[in-house]
């Protein structure tokens, strides 16, 4: 991962964009939410993101970036591929059936996952209390979540096709850890924008094919879809791919990295907020319960980052992993 050195800026710029990566991450679940309303689920991922990727890819030609690297293509492809097509194809499936808010809360415990699966970091990090302690906590957030929706699903009459969603839940993050991780594995040559356009442009290819599998467009007339589910669309494109994508980068260049982490507390409470407020969600005390032993873990996993003060003498810092970056593409 290159370092780049932070850049002072005006307070009122980084106020803006810590606002953009903080509500419009966090709202982004409940977007995905209105869009499957009026688009089947893998046609809504197809557009979403080939419609981000092409303008994306557009303002990389426009800036004059390399975009033809075969290694760097095929890296994208496999990353965005697990990252989106795998991963957020999940968030947008569940979607149709399970509260936003309740996806929010459970995507919140990734970093959990992250530490688990990063084998290369393994003897450093089971050797640190908090975040064994963290990880601890975090699986128990996890549990009470899904045990609580695992048995309503029981308890219901159709239960095969609650359990498979929970499940696919479950998979979801597990899938993006898999994909951040290979990600942060491949080097590259070209800037980051331009690997980014080429993960969402082939994640978003990637779709098509489930799209016609399912028969998606028999019966689909677009002129049926709201302004509603229209306008959600855009916003995800427009404010979830790109504005809030550019935000992030840019707040890396000119604030701590440790700094800049902190929409991982911020997005899952916007998410709850916003779906119990407008799409009428009902959270459960044991819900909010589970969303703070989550949060809790993941600052445990995070303390030695707040510990550590930035050097004078090699003022930078490194991109983190983070699912936003790309969970709204």
């Amino acid at each position: 991962m290159k370092s780049i050195s932070q850049q002072k800026a005006p307070a009122l710029l980084v106020l803006s964009a810590f606002a953009i990566v903080y509500i419009v991450w966090g709202s982004t679940f409940f977007f995905i939410r209105l869009a499957v309303q009026g688009f089947p689920p893998m046609l809504m991922g197809a557009v979403r993101l080939t419609t981000a990727g092409f303008l994306l890819m557009g303002w990389c030609v426009y800036q004059g970036d390399q975009i033809w690297n075969k290694k760097d293509i095929i890296n994208s492809g496999i990353s965005g591929i697990l990252l989106l097509f795998v991963a957020t194809g999940i968030v947008i499936w569940v979607e149709q059936t399970l509260p936003s808010a309740i996806v929010a809360i459970t995507i919140a415990a990734e970093p959990v996952w992250l530490v688990c699966m990063d084998k290369s970091n393994w003897r450093i990090n089971f050797k640190n209390k908090s975040i064994v302690l963290g990880l601890i906590i975090g699986f128990a957030g996890v549990i009470i979540l899904f045990g609580e929706q695992l048995s309503k699903a029981l308890g219901g009459g159709q239960n095969a096709p609650a359990v498979l969603t929970l499940i696919l839940l479950a998979l979801g993050p597990i899938a993006w850890c898999a994909g951040s991780l290979y990600s942060k594995n491949k080097g590259s040559e070209t800037p980051a924008r331009v690997n980014t356009a080429w993960q969402m442009l082939i994640g978003g290819l990637a779709f098509l094919p489930a799209s016609l599998a399912r028969h998606e467009l028999n019966g689909f007339n677009i002129h049926n879809v709201s302004s509603q589910v229209w306008a959600a669309m855009a916003y995800l494109v427009i404010f979830g791919s790109i504005a809030a994508y550019s935000a992030y980068i840019w707040l890396l260049k000119v604030r701590p990295a440790t700094q800049v982490s902190t929409h991982s507390y911020v997005n899952p409470v916007i998410a709850v907020l916003l779906g119990v407020m407008f799409a009428g969600e009902q959270i459960t005390r044991l819900q909010i319960g589970g969303l703070v032993i989550i949060l809790l873990s993941v600052l445990l996993i995070n303390l030695d980052k707040y510990r550590k003060p930035v050097k004078p003498e090699n003022n930078t810092i490194k991109l983190p992993l983070s699912r936003e970056v790309l969970e709204a593409c």
